[in-house]
């Protein structure tokens, strides 16, 4: 086990970070946008690159997905009701490593104040120093989600049948984080 004098926590940069997502429109094409606010911490043991603790906070009224009509009806009651439901939060309770690059991590995700319990495979995209004498690490995983488990059921029958928005969201991260300084 690793303890806190062994872990060093690692910020996330939301400059070079990104959350998108894409979900089927009309039952014949995808819609697809970026949360543009994403902050949070990975706790990293020193001597290794599979993190021991990972926490992302994405600002749910950072929903971007080209349209701005579009967005306004997202970040509403309908949708994420940002008013009340400002963040969408990942927070794992246990990491399992499946090889040097790869692990899985479970944890709780919570959107619109609902949270449920959920398991990805991630992988490190890199670690190093960067021009301004800090360390990176960067990670990315890719996973779906049905938008209705968490409270997001707004939807819209098709005359022809069908609905307008589909269930499942197709979800990529990509995170770069720096070593937080002391």
């Amino acid at each position: 086990m690793t303890t806190a004098a062994q872990t060093r926590t690692y910020t996330v940069d939301p400059a070079h970070s990104a959350a998108h997502f894409s979900v089927r429109h009309l039952m014949i094409s995808k819609v697809r946008g970026t949360f543009k606010k994403l902050t949070g911490t990975i706790d990293l043991p020193s001597d290794g690159t599979i993190p021991s603790a990972v926490h992302i906070a994405i600002e749910s009224a950072s929903i971007d997905s080209g349209e701005p009509q579009r967005d306004e009806h997202l970040r509403s009651a309908d949708f994420f009701d940002v008013e009340h439901f400002p963040k969408l939060e990942f927070t794992s309770s246990a990491i399992r490593p499946i090889n040097d690059t790869k692990f899985e991590v479970i944890g709780n995700l919570e959107i619109r104040g609902v949270g449920r319990p959920l398991t990805v495979t991630a992988e490190l995209e890199g670690q190093g120093k960067d021009p301004w004498g800090g360390e990176r690490v960067a990670y990315s995983t890719a996973f779906k989600i049905n938008r209705e488990d968490f409270g997001l059921t707004w939807n819209q029958a098709l005359e022809a049948g069908g609905i307008a928005v589909g269930k499942e969201i197709d979800i990529t991260l990509d995170v770069e984080a720096v070593l937080a300084q002391k």
